[in-house]
């Protein structure tokens, strides 16, 4: 790319403009070395005789070998497995009264993105559906720079400062003498840290929660976690924090799903982001934002600092400022997805830091990674990370430089070149920093303000619904459950008493530990409905249906229900015996998507049974159309049944006789035509899950 040290037009197809650049289709093209030469031979190596050894003068041996054992870079050590997407982000109004960054300047323009999406704790060849936290990393290619907001889906984190980061990650890792279990807390050492740091007390509220489980990357909230600084042309600054609201709701699985999904389909999640962009339903999120004036710092009774605090949205609203569309696939997963390089450091003008302990040493750690993962102090050269403005500086040499910089001049101050690459003053854009007064000691040490690590982990519990409350004490039950130390699960029980009673009394008795004899958590009963699930509930766009259907279905009641969904953006598959097509009495037919051997119904958000008694007596017959249906129903997902296929009940549990008028459960028989039940199956879909089921 030119550098004319111009600023150029940025639009929503500027970064792909760019990446076209260094974009190479091998179809239709002769087979060379990397030096350009055309290779004669690719199936057998040079030899000495047919019998012979090898030669080592077969440079095109060497060359595709040694490429080959230098193909994979050092996985990242947190959030080494990830998805990402292109799109671009798009504001409302101008922010210019908060703040000066231009991309949140002109709702006109369409900043391009980049977000890289993934878990934490597992290796890159972990499962999707594990309990843990999500990354959700958003790099803007902004006119003025590149700009990284780097995330998670939870808004809190485990620990207050950097320095004890190193041993977090060290305890939910796979434990050192047998480096089990992967990407999984439910071990010894990450819950002796928890109870021995209990500063991780809110964060570990949500990690139980369902929020640990999303449904899809397209259906999670994203949080930049720390508090940051809005700064506006006048350099007035307000503190902010800064929210990420998925417009199809925000959506979990249940923890028996998560588990057998992470054996269907360990690729659940990526797999659902790539088909969702190739479908059209493109992801989309609104960016928050929430705002606190400097002279308010201290009128709330938490620190607004303190990264293991949220500020409750009754408190402080979440002013919504834009849009983001996630509208492409990466080309190549790895020169995209696994070498882009973020860092929340990565500011521009009219963003700056606070004195968040936790975010202070994040401004360290990232660069420090990229150094080893990406080979140098280059990265910044990898097409994907290229900010899309020119840039102009001092910097020289180092692994992997591709800029070639003309001139004898690399340093500051210079007469040969009139003392260019020149800094640029505030007025023309130049980058300073906020003037915030410090005063005080040099200490190991951390404000009285951060002591409270009780009550966000009470407010969090009181806001959940008591479905939500039910599934947290499940997932507490598991993960220390598993815990081989029994004075290490009595802790646990001894700590979270401090946040409910209830919450502890209930893990006592499903761990085999001593219930707590009175509770010693805060007595406050305010909660935060922005918290709980329940109430994001956003309709049943992109959800997808699995339609039960064999020889001699019903082809009209399959096709109203087929066309009812597409208008609703819902996506149905068939679901039958053997490949190919289906065909039914009167010579109609539809194909098959899957057959009971490649599809699960933990992999559908809703079933539908078909009718026509031919197709019926064939399913019936069919040993895992039982599972289906019992999953389906056991993860309280919407079943909508023909009036023939309502035969099919009985295999979900044949001591049942109230299945059918269960929530959630839509048949055929119950309404008066078809365009009811369409209806109330559609509206059934979007509720997500029909928990009054489990209550």
């Amino acid at each position: 790319m030119k550098n004319d040290g111009k600023l150029q037009s940025i639009n929503e197809h500027s970064k792909n403009q760019q990446l076209e650049e260094f974009k190479v289709d091998d179809n239709g093209k002769d087979l060379t070395t990397n030096q350009g030469v055309r290779v004669s031979e690719d199936e057998h190596s040079l030899k000495a005789g047919v019998r012979g050894p090898t030669l080592m003068e077969d440079f095109h041996f060497r060359e595709k070998m040694t490429h080959f054992d230098h193909e994979r870079i050092p996985e990242r050590i947190v959030h080494a497995r990830g998805s990402g997407a292109h799109g671009y982000f798009q504001p409302y109004e101008s922010m210019a009264e908060f703040t000066k960054a231009k991309f949140l300047q002109d709702p006109s323009v369409k900043t391009p993105v980049l977000v890289r999406f993934s878990t934490v704790a597992g290796s890159r060849g972990s499962g999707d559906s594990v309990r843990d936290a999500r990354g959700f990393a958003t790099k803007f290619y902004t006119e003025e720079g590149n700009y990284d907001l780097v995330g998670n889906n939870i808004p809190v984190f485990f620990i207050q400062d950097a320095i004890k980061f190193p041993d977090l990650v060290h305890s939910f890792k796979p434990e050192p003498h047998n480096e089990i279990p992967q990407a999984s807390t439910a071990h010894d050492t990450f819950w002796d840290f928890v109870v021995n740091n209990t500063e991780t007390a809110h964060m570990v509220m949500w990690i139980m929660s369902d929020r640990a489980i999303p449904r899809s990357f397209r259906m999670m909230e994203g949080f930049g976690v720390h508090t940051f600084r809005f700064i506006n042309a006048e350099g007035k600054a307000h503190f902010v924090k800064f929210h990420w609201k998925p417009l199809l709701g925000v959506h979990s699985l249940v923890w028996d799903e998560a588990q057998k999904i992470a054996g269907k389909d360990p690729d659940f999640h990526r797999r659902d982001l790539w088909e969702s962009i190739e479908m059209g339903d493109f992801p989309e999120y609104e960016l928050g934002v929430q705002m606190i004036e400097e002279k308010d710092e201290f009128k709330f009774d938490f620190d607004i600092l303190d990264p293991t605090k949220i500020w409750p949205e009754e408190i402080v609203p979440v002013k919504i400022i834009g849009r983001m569309t996630l509208n492409r696939n990466q080309d190549n997963f790895f020169a995209e997805t696994e070498q882009v390089a973020f860092h929340p450091g990565h500011v521009v003008p009219g963003i700056d830091f606070t004195n968040d302990p936790l975010l202070q040493g994040r401004l360290f750690s990232y660069t420090d990674t990229q150094l080893l993962r990406l080979g140098g102090p280059n990265f910044h050269e990898i097409p994907i990370n290229r900010p899309i403005c020119p840039f102009h500086n001092n910097q020289r040499d180092g692994f992997h430089r591709m800029t070639i910089n003309r001139g004898p001049v690399s340093y500051h101050k210079n007469s040969l070149q009139d003392n260019f690459p020149r800094p640029v003053s505030e007025a023309d854009g130049g980058y300073v920093h906020y003037q915030e007064k410090i005063d005080g000691r040099k200490i190991r040490g951390r404000s009285e303000s951060f002591d409270d690590h009780y009550s966000q982990a009470k407010l969090f519990w009181n806001s959940m619904s008591e479905v939500e409350k039910e599934h947290i004490v499940n997932a507490f039950s598991f993960e220390v459950g598993k815990v081989k130390h029994k004075g290490i699960r009595q802790q646990v029980v001894d700590m979270f008493n401090k946040v409910d009673g209830e919450l502890a009394t209930k893990l006592a008795e499903n761990v085999g530990a001593n219930p707590p004899e009175n509770s010693s958590g805060k007595d406050m009963n305010n909660s935060s409905p922005a918290l709980s699930q329940l109430n994001t509930i956003k309709g049943a766009k992109s959800r997808k249906v699995a339609i039960l259907a064999d020889n001699g279905f019903d082809y009209q009641g399959v096709n109203s229900v087929m066309e009812t969904l597409a208008k609703t953006g819902v996506h149905a598959e068939i679901i039958s015996t053997t490949p190919g097509f289906i065909d039914n009495n009167n010579g109609e037919r539809l194909e098959v998507n899957h057959t009971f051997l490649t599809a699960d119904s933990v992999l559908y958000d809703a079933l539908y049974v078909a009718g026509g008694q031919d197709s019926i007596n064939k399913l019936t017959q069919e040993k895992k159309v039982k599972a289906f249906l019992e999953d389906a129903f056991n993860h309280y997902k919407t079943i909508g049944l023909s009036k023939e296929g309502e035969a099919l009940l009985s295999k979900v549990d044949p001591l049942r006789k109230d299945i059918a008028l269960q929530p959630g459960v839509i048949t055929e028989s119950t309404l008066q035509s078809s365009n009811s039940f369409n209806d109330a199956f559609i509206e059934a879909i979007s509720l997500h899950r029909h928990w009054s089921r489990e209550v």
